[in-house]
């Protein structure tokens, strides 16, 4: 199960989230997402835990609670939404009125 965690410090590593859920049972992979330019915490990031079981308790028991001195969100994670992109004269990334 993947989960997602939000409102994470800017100073929490991948080894510590790992270390969190870890508690709770097998953690097949942890990461903080950060900027690519800056390599910046975004402030949340993904924890991949292979017993669903072990997941929904770690879900429920960690959503609300402090961690590193900021009180995190935890849920299970959704699938990316594809963006769409309209590469037409109405919208897009042209602006309209530009004649060639």
């Amino acid at each position: 199960m993947n989960i997602f965690v939000a409102k994470l410090s800017f100073d929490t590593k991948d080894e510590d989230l790992k270390q969190l859920f870890a508690e709770y049972g097998e953690v097949s992979s942890a990461r903080v997402v950060t900027d690519k330019l800056s390599g910046r915490s975004k402030g949340y990031g993904f924890v991949e835990m292979s017993d669903d079981e072990a997941a929904k308790k770690a879900i429920s028991e960690l959503n609300e609670c402090e961690f590193d001195k900021r009180v995190i969100a935890v849920t299970e994670a959704r699938p990316r939404e594809e963006k769409t992109y309209s590469n037409n004269r109405q919208g897009g990334f042209g602006g309209g009125s530009k004649r060639y």
